[in-house]
């Protein structure tokens, strides 16, 4: 009888380890968030082969919030209605999720989003090398046009959300300014 009751507890016990475990990769965890900058900026620091394509060395990704919040959106989304899709049900896409989070193009010559999103995996290691291995996701995290992102995970769904924005020149603002060049907006965005 005794020995029903440890292996129920250590059953028990087993289980809430899972759980923290899951709920522990959440928005605020600092070290979530650094060990994916981590791992892909020292990948993008020494380029890497995409498919058959070589991708050279690329600027260091730095942490955006606003991408977070899109990324931790769409993966609440996909795990609560159980769907794995860049479309959400509603019909939204990763260009409104992102924008809706506040990473807007208002005041940049060049905005650039772009997401990855996977299943099932158990821990950042794993997911991080399946996205490398596929050539499309790959790309994503090799493209130079970003410099930003943002990770969430919600259960077993991920999402990784890329953003780049470029600034206007000090001189560009001016003769923007005085009606000397005017400015088309233009988004590039790519979900692979």
């Amino acid at each position: 009888m005794m020995k029903r009751w440890i292996s129920a507890g250590i059953a028990v016990l087993a289980m809430l380890f899972v759980t923290v475990l899951v709920k522990s990769q959440n928005l605020s965890d600092y070290s979530f968030g650094n060990e994916f900058l981590s791992r892909i900026n020292r990948v993008r620091a020494v380029g890497c082969s995409c498919g058959k394509k070589f991708y050279p060395p690329a600027p260091p990704l730095v942490w955006n919030s606003d991408l977070e919040k899109a990324a931790a959106g769409h993966a609440k989304d996909m795990n609560r209605r159980d769907y794995f899709s860049h479309t959400s049900k509603d019909g939204r896409t990763i260009e409104n999720r992102i924008i809706n989070a506040g990473y807007n193009y208002d005041g940049f010559k060049s905005f650039a989003i772009g997401e990855n999103i996977a299943y099932g995996q158990t821990s950042i290691a794993e997911v991080q090398d399946g996205w490398f291995e596929s050539e499309g996701h790959c790309k994503n995290l090799m493209n130079p046009d970003f410099r930003e992102i943002g990770v969430a995970r919600n259960g077993l769904y991920w999402v990784q959300d890329f953003g780049g924005r470029e600034s206007f020149s000090a001189k560009e603002l001016e003769l923007i300014k005085k009606g000397r060049l005017i400015y088309k907006k233009t988004i590039s965005g790519r979900a692979d």
